[in-house]
């Protein structure tokens, strides 16, 4: 259905004449006229204020289908810092409703979830931002902190909340409960970086070795496993060398070089790691639109190092992919911006 259509049933559905819906917008009848004959459309400026005449959301005056919602709620979650609590509910309210009629119930579940983490997000900039004026106030009290610690993702220094053992039964669990063909090797990654992340190295050998026999699995992913390993054990040469050994078996694999930087700033060791983040960007100008994580590694470390202007010029880097590759235009700087505090791209909160 067109808009001016749309705006006809709902106006006639709402008792209102065209007189009295032109005159709550501040608008000539014959403006509303001309919009549901089809002869004009509404400036988009008047669309909110219409959508709050009738008791609507923008989303229903254009009469979306499913599959058109569906990917304008994603497109705003990959886009917006935060939701209004209206817009919240509707999108949720939605998206259950979808999960009784979609068929592919995974992307509804995955949609919802998304939401629910963007609100998280934002809560926890909030938790955040009131924590650290608490905690500068009263830097004895240690509530605050705790907070701070759950709102920026900090490492704590006890092990019952440090641990990961939730997440590593869960990917088990998915793992054995696996009965698609060919199994995935998606699950085994997600598993086998917890393990490593509690230092549970044995098993994530074990792991790696199941990993190695399915047929979609990155070699040069289990190579790097094999580093990263060594490194949960303390035993950095070994680390090293064999990530080394991995570059240059993989030389030709932007990935491998990717996650090769990785690893080499988990160590500190930033120069390399700034080197090879480089390398790996330039390996994939063939390969256009590229993904960012490169260059948000890079405007990370340089911020680390108090270098803020070489930062600065990563950062002016990143914006220019996003217009170039990805189609952003030069009035779509509110979403550069939100997407860029979403990634704390100069290392602020």
């Amino acid at each position: 259905m067109e808009i001016g259509n749309k705006i006809k049933q709902l106006r006639n559905k709402s008792g209102m004449t065209q007189e009295q819906l032109a005159a709550m917008l501040g608008i000539s009848a014959q403006s509303v006229s001309k919009w549901e004959t089809g002869i004009a459309m509404p400036d988009i400026t008047l669309l909110p204020l219409l959508a709050e005449c009738f008791g609507v959301s923008i989303d229903e005056l254009f009469d979306l289908t499913a599959e058109q919602k569906l990917r304008r709620i994603a497109s705003r979650m990959d886009t917006e810092a935060e939701l209004s609590a209206e817009l919240f509910v509707e999108y949720r309210e939605f998206l259950e409703m979808q999960l009784e009629e979609h068929s592919d119930r995974a992307r509804i579940l995955g949609l919802l979830a998304r939401l629910y983490h963007l609100r998280m997000e934002a809560d926890a900039r909030r938790v955040s931002k009131y924590a650290r004026e608490a905690i500068k106030l009263a830097p004895e009290r240690k509530e605050c902190q705790w907070l701070l610690q759950m709102a920026e993702g900090d490492a704590p220094w006890d092990w019952n909340i440090a641990n990961h053992s939730g997440v590593i039964d869960f990917y088990k669990e998915v793992i054995e409960g696996d009965s698609g063909e060919p199994k995935t090797p998606l699950p085994y990654y997600c598993l086998i970086d917890t393990l490593i992340a509690d230092h549970r190295t044995d098993e994530a050998r074990k792991y790696v070795e199941k990993c190695a026999a399915l047929p979609g699995h990155k070699p040069f992913l289990l190579a790097v496993y094999g580093a990263h390993i060594a490194l949960a054990e303390y035993d950095e040469s070994a680390a090293d060398r064999l990530m080394e050994e991995a570059i240059e078996a993989y030389s030709g694999e932007s990935g491998m070089i990717f996650e090769a930087a990785q690893y080499y700033a988990k160590k500190c060791d930033y120069e390399r790691a700034v080197e090879l983040y480089e390398r790996s960007w330039e390996m994939e100008e063939n390969k256009k639109p590229r993904y960012t994580d490169a260059l948000q590694g890079m405007a990370r470390i340089y911020a680390i190092l108090g270098a803020r202007e070489k930062a600065a010029t990563v950062y002016d880097r990143w914006i220019s992919c996003l217009r170039d590759e990805w189609g952003f235009a030069e009035d779509d700087k509110a979403v550069l911006d939100t997407i860029m505090e979403k990634n704390s791209v100069l290392g602020k909160k």
